[in-house]
């Protein structure tokens, strides 16, 4: 019991640097979707069964704009497409779990988590409580969301225009991205991504963030197979 609650609370510490820019990003969400439209209950059970802080900017913004419901859909299972790439990645190091904890942990599993914790799997290894360092870092991420996303629909509008929070949203990525950047794969896909999504930011209903993800998994897979070739020669 005491190595478990270790992992866990190591998960958490893990966590906590990334949480800072969470939260302020939880409190524009909650602001942005009354804006939207979207009432208070609908707007809170978006952050606890979708829970993707970027999925649900975009799925508010097409709700304010009458976007159609497919396209919604369509939209962010796209730039979701990107868990299945971390999924890929996570998924050796927790392949003896039970379908119970792999259920869970897939539900836990966001850009801040899969950050932390695979950085730390590979930094550390496994061990038989590394599954609870995920459970850490995934649940206080999971809580300082729902946390942050309830003050900013209840606070709404009451929030200053002048606070700089939206800041906070691209240096978590950053900080987020910044400790994967290890080989030419990774670097490509991060470039191509932002370059295609500078590009093609003026398009409708968030397309470039489509274009930009598709772009990103496209290089990143093609030069991570071409590299894993070579390594087989």
């Amino acid at each position: 019991m005491h190595q478990t609650l270790k992992s866990f609370w190591a998960g958490v510490r893990a966590e906590f640097p990334l949480l800072v820019g969470v939260f302020p990003f939880g409190l524009i969400y909650g602001a942005l979707a009354l804006e939207s439209g979207l009432s208070a209950a609908p707007a809170q059970m978006m952050s606890s069964i979708v829970f993707a802080g970027s999925s649900q900017f975009v799925a508010a913004q097409l709700v304010h704009d009458a976007a159609p419901g497919l396209v919604i859909v369509l939209t962010i299972a796209v730039i979701n497409l990107r868990h299945m790439l971390y999924s890929a990645s996570i998924a050796p190091y927790l392949e003896k779990l039970s379908p119970r904890w792999k259920t869970l942990l897939a539900y836990l599993l966001t850009d801040e988590a899969y950050a932390a914790t695979i950085i730390h799997y590979e930094n550390e290894g496994l061990t038989l409580t590394s599954h609870w360092f995920f459970l850490g870092a995934g649940f206080s991420l999971w809580f300082t969301w729902q946390v942050s996303s309830a003050f900013g629909i209840f606070l709404g509008t009451a929030i200053p225009t002048t606070w700089p929070l939206d800041f906070a949203l691209p240096l978590t990525f950053i900080a987020m991205v910044m400790p994967v950047l290890k080989d030419y794969p990774v670097v490509a896909a991060a470039l191509s991504a932002g370059a295609v999504a500078l590009v093609a930011n003026s398009l409708p209903f968030k397309l470039g963030l489509i274009l930009a993800a598709l772009a990103g998994i496209f290089i990143g897979t093609y030069l991570e197979n071409r590299k894993s070739a070579k390594e087989t020669l």
